[in-house]
């Protein structure tokens, strides 16, 4: 795993973000309304120069624990921490200069371009009567070239097809230049290729020195890019470690009730998934 030490050089001239920050999650309880617990017991924690991944089927909590550790949901027991603070004591603005999140399906105001959506990033970082300075200006400028949406700044958000406008989001999560990056399934509606193009950039803005925490469903992908997973079923974490320790044959047959093979890959050093059906009900011994 890499550390801030062997970060590689950054997206942009050094900022506050590349400095990095440790997240962690200790017994978190989480839930809406009146409604059942999401998940419980949950512990982790994602370091600086990490990609963490979420994983798990739909409705094992993944979304809800971001929500959680962004502080837009207040959990029901338990806390989350940013280098030893607490994420429930800060003030809307304080949390948006330390935490950015993208979520699965955000919506944008009619008639926003490319361009206005980017700069709402570093609306966390200006006071009221204070303008676009400079580096704002610098900041927003390379997030839309790192997200390759330099000939879209222009456009209408609406305008663009999914793929863009996920593109869009995760520059408006760049340029609002947090140590904390949180992203729900960055990938949603790209195809391959521009899925690995975007992975690629999560993990140098990574390797620069912040801290990721994504939620993916390709496993592959997750194999591929990930640092550390955590792997969730019904609102409990099932496994947590590296990539190998993480996706075994007895992990996700107990937690997708998937019959594969796990190959290593002797190139990129990333364990490959080869499907070999339903698990067809049986379940395997849990945990690493």
């Amino acid at each position: 795993m890499s550390s801030n030490s062997d970060a590689a050089q950054g997206l942009r001239p050094q900022s506050p973000a590349d400095s990095g920050a440790t997240v962690t999650v200790t017994n978190l309880r989480s839930g809406y309304a009146a409604g059942p617990d999401v998940f419980a017991g949950v512990n982790l924690t994602a370091r600086p120069g990490e990609v963490t991944t979420l994983l798990g089927p739909n409705g094992c909590g993944k979304s809800t624990l971001l929500r959680s550790i962004s502080r837009l949901l207040e959990p029901r027991e338990g806390e989350v921490k940013v280098d030893g603070s607490s994420v429930y004591g800060l003030r809307p603005k304080e949390s948006a200069q330390l935490i950015a999140l993208q979520p699965q399906t955000p919506i944008a105001p009619d008639g926003l371009t490319v361009g206005e959506l980017v700069a709402r990033g570093r609306y966390p970082h200006r006071a009221r009567w204070r303008g676009e300075s400079a580096h704002d200006r610098e900041v927003i400028d390379a997030a839309v070239k790192d997200a390759e949406l330099t000939e879209f700044v222009d456009r209408d958000v609406a305008s663009l097809s999914g793929g863009q406008r996920q593109r869009a989001w995760f520059a408006m999560a760049l340029a609002q230049e947090t140590p904390v990056l949180l992203l729900d399934e960055p990938t949603t509606y790209l195809d391959p290729a521009h899925a690995i193009d975007m992975l690629n950039l999560v993990k140098k803005v990574a390797r620069d020195g912040r801290t990721v925490v994504m939620v993916l469903h390709d496993l592959m992908l997750a194999g591929m890019f990930s640092d550390r997973m955590v792997m969730m079923r019904d609102g409990v974490v099932i496994c947590d470690g590296n990539p190998a320790e993480v996706l075994t044959p007895a992990n996700l047959e107990s937690v997708y009730g998937l019959d594969a093979e796990i190959i290593d890959d002797a190139q990129g050093g990333y364990p490959i998934i080869v499907p070999r059906g339903s698990a067809n009900g049986r379940v395997a011994s849990e945990g690493c």
